[in-house]
C-alpha cells in the first residue's frame, strides 16, 4: 500500500506547528504530512477541517488536530456543524485524533466547573488526554496521569455539556462533575505521555525545545494508526467503537493509567475521565484493527 498521509490541522505559533510536525514524523518517518493553515476563527478552523477531509490529492487516511477550548466558547451552530464534518471523515475512512485540552479539568477556566473541550468532544472523533510517563532506557517505570498542576498543566478530560452519551460510550458513561444527573459524551478516549516534564525534544526555529501537552499526543496516536493503516493495507477509520468494544476492552492493549486526577476526575481502573482507556501497546494493539 502507498505510504499513508497524515494532515496536521494547526492555528497556532511555530513551537506547536514543529511539535506536531517531528511527533507524527517521529512514529511514522515515512508517511506524507501536509499541513493546513487558517484564520483563527469558526470559520476558518471548519474550513481547514472540510478541506482536509475532502482532499483529493493528499488523500489523508489521519488527521490530528491540537487545537481547541472550553465548549462555552463555541456557539451550538459551530458544534454541530464541526460535528458534522467529522462524521463525513468517519464515513470515509478517515482517523480524526484531537487534543483533550492541557488545563485540567477545567479546561482553564476560573469559574470552579469542569469543561469539556472542544473539538475532541465531538462523538466522531478520538479525544487524547496525557499522562506523566518515567522511563528507565526503554523501559516504562511508571505512569501517571499528567497533572503538574490541575489549573494550568494538566491533561483535560470530563463529560460534555452539549454532546449526548454516544452509542460506544454507553458501558463506561460517568455523570458530570458540575451536575451528577448530567450524562454526556465523555473524553478522553485515549492517551499517551503529555508532561513537559517527560516530553518531546523538538527543534524549533534553529532551537532545541522540550515541549509536551495533549497536543503532542494527538499526533502521536496519528502517526500509530497512519503505520497501522500502511501494516494492514486498507484505511482503520474512525477507531472509538473498536476500542470501546469487546474485541479490545479487558484485553491488555492499552496500559490502563490508574493512579492521579485532572481536577475533578480520578483515574481509576479501567476508564477514566483524565486518561481514557490508557496509553497504547502499539505491537498488541495492532492485532485489534
Amino acid at each position: 500500500m502507498a505510504l499513508p498521509t497524515i494532515l496536521q490541522l494547526l492555528i497556532v505559533p511555530d513551537g506547536e506547528v514543529m511539535l506536531d510536525i517531528e511527533v507524527a514524523a517521529a512514529i511514522a518517518p515515512k508517511a506524507h504530512i501536509v499541513v493546513y493553515f487558517a484564520p483563527n476563527t469558526d470559520k476558518g478552523f471548519l474550513d481547514a477541517i472540510t478541506m482536509a477531509i475532502h482532499d483529493t490529492t493528499n488523500k489523508p487516511s489521519v488527521i490530528s488536530i491540537s487545537w481547541g477550548s472550553a465548549e462555552k466558547y463555541w456557539s451550538l451552530q459551530s458544534m454541530i456543524s464541526y460535528n458534522q464534518a467529522f462524521q463525513t471523515a468517519a464515513a470515509l475512512g478517515i482517523t480524526v485524533f484531537c487534543a483533550a485540552g492541557d488545563n485540567g479539568s477545567g479546561d482553564g477556566e476560573a469559574d470552579g466547573k469542569a469543561h469539556a473541550d472542544f473539538p475532541a468532544s465531538a462523538p466522531y472523533v478520538t479525544a487524547c488526554g496525557g499522562t506523566k510517563l518515567t522511563a528507565n532506557g526503554n523501559t516504562i517505570v511508571d505512569e501517571v496521569v499528567w497533572n503538574e498542576n490541575p489549573d494550568t498543566s494538566a491533561t483535560g478530560g470530563g463529560v460534555s455539556d452539549f454532546f449526548k452519551v454516544p452509542a460506544y460510550q454507553n458501558n463506561i458513561k460517568i455523570p458530570s462533575a458540575n451536575n451528577p444527573s448530567h450524562y454526556g459524551r465523555c473524553i478522553p478516549d485515549v492517551a499517551a505521555d503529555a508532561d513537559p516534564l517527560t516530553g518531546y525534544f523538538v527543534r524549533v526555529d534553529g532551537q532545541y525545545l522540550t515541549f509536551g501537552g495533549t497536543s503532542a499526543v494527538a499526533p502521536l496516536w496519528a502517526g500509530l494508526i497512519a503505520l497501522y493503516n500502511q501494516k494492514l493495507g486498507k484505511h482503520i477509520g474512525f477507531i472509538n467503537p473498536i476500542i470501546y468494544g469487546p474485541t479490545v476492552v479487558g484485553k491488555g492493549f492499552f496500559r490502563d493509567i490508574t493512579s492521579g486526577n485532572n481536577g475533578a476526575y480520578q483515574a481509576k481502573q479501567g476508564w477514566d475521565a483524565c486518561t481514557g482507556w490508557g496509553s497504547p501497546d502499539g505491537a498488541k494493539l495492532l492485532k485489534a484493527f
